[in-house]
């Protein structure tokens, strides 16, 4: 299953407008074209058409006729439906990657750690380089669900991390949850270099469950707070 995925100016151009969603640089609720798309980035519509077209099916853009696309507004129920569901197959991909990992395989995730540790070195971090390191963190569940070798298991949980990708920039950047971030992926890291299936697949749903109590926290005051200025005017 494992191959190279070439970096296209398709993909390019996909990655940069969904940074600019997760970012929140296009607000959720916020109304774009592809004409403003397409000049911001300086290419043609072709490929910016298609990442909308992607980003649509990945839940993050809502098409409307003839007036562009919105970025979707998240709420509870979305948010808890799809971190329940990324709880399982993160712990199961996990499980299955202690099994298989090859020691190319296990110099790969420890290559993804240390890239995330020289960006965390960086002084005075741009948001550009704080985004490349959840980058790195999000691929590196990716990278783990390729080496479990299930690729529908793979397939699903790369659908569901592209849903949960705003949520945990908004965890690591409100509550600056960066430290902890790194310690729990080593430790799910040293799990599957060891071997230990049970180890490797409990870290990952534990790392999930304590995003997802983190983000829960955000987001419920975030919701009090507006019910409490809506009954207040």
């Amino acid at each position: 299953m494992k191959k190279e995925r070439k970096n296209t100016l398709r993909d390019s151009v996909f990655e940069a407008l969904k940074a600019l969603i997760i970012t929140g640089q296009i607000p959720p609720g916020g109304r774009v074209t592809e004409n403003e798309i397409a000049e911001r980035l300086k290419v043609s519509r072709t490929p910016v058409r298609e990442a909308f077209n992607r980003l649509e099916r990945d839940g993050l853009v809502i098409g409307r006729p003839r007036q562009g696309y919105v970025v979707a507004e998240f709420n509870l129920t979305m948010f808890r439906e799809a971190f329940d569901i990324r709880e399982l197959l993160d712990g199961r991909a996990t499980e299955l990657a202690a099994a298989n990992a090859t020691a190319a395989d296990k110099a790969k995730l420890r290559e993804m750690l240390a890239e995330c540790e020289r960006l965390a070195a960086i002084p005075d971090r741009s948001t550009r380089e704080k985004f490349e390191e959840l980058q790195v963190g999000i691929d590196l569940h990716r990278v783990i669900a390729e080496i479990s070798g299930n690729e529908m298991l793979y397939g699903m949980l790369c659908g569901i991390l592209d849903k949960c990708q705003q949520y945990v920039w908004t965890e690591l950047l409100w509550l600056d949850e960066w430290k902890l971030t790194r310690e729990e992926h080593a430790g799910i890291v040293d799990a599957i270099c060891a071997g230990d299936v049970a180890l490797a697949g409990e870290r990952a749903r534990a790392h999930v469950r304590g995003s997802r109590e983190n983000i829960l926290r955000l987001l419920q005051a975030k919701s009090d707070y507006q019910g409490f200025f809506a009954k207040a005017s």
